[in-house]
């Protein structure tokens, strides 16, 4: 099954997915020094980010997450990938300058369908995100 997406930018990649009805925060869901989601309240409290695609209708917060993606990424506990609905300036910046792969303005149908734990492959050039069958 393949998606659309408005934006996209990075390299291709394939990775499993990790999908959250929250909006995502990098300064508040996440411990930044392991890559665990950390908010108490968060539904994917105790889950690993690293080598995963977040999955997520939109985005919270400000300068901080681009700077906390880029230390993910240092770290080698960061997305593989990030998909949103929406997403502000400061998401996509960090993601960029930590060569994350990300999309904004991807089809409203994918929500209803990607599951955690589906590969995904993500094609920032045709603007596709791809949920790869099991095999």
């Amino acid at each position: 099954m393949e998606f659309t997406a408005k934006q996209a930018t990075g390299p291709v990649v394939v990775a499993p997915a990790l999908v959250t009805r929250m909006p995502f925060s990098a300064r508040y869901d996440l411990d930044r020094t392991t890559g665990v989601i950390s908010r108490n309240d968060h539904e994917l409290r105790g889950e690993s980010i690293a080598g995963r695609v977040l999955v997520t209708r939109g985005v919270q917060g400000g300068v901080a997450a681009g700077w906390a993606l880029l230390a993910l990424a240092a770290r080698k506990c960061g997305f593989a990938g990030m998909v949103f609905g929406d997403t502000n300036p400061v998401m996509v910046q960090g993601a960029v300058a930590a060569g994350i792969p990300v999309f904004a303005g991807i089809d409203p149908e994918f929500f209803d369908v990607v599951r955690t734990g589906d590969t995904v492959e993500l094609d920032p050039a045709a603007r596709l995100v791809r949920i790869v069958p099991a095999a």
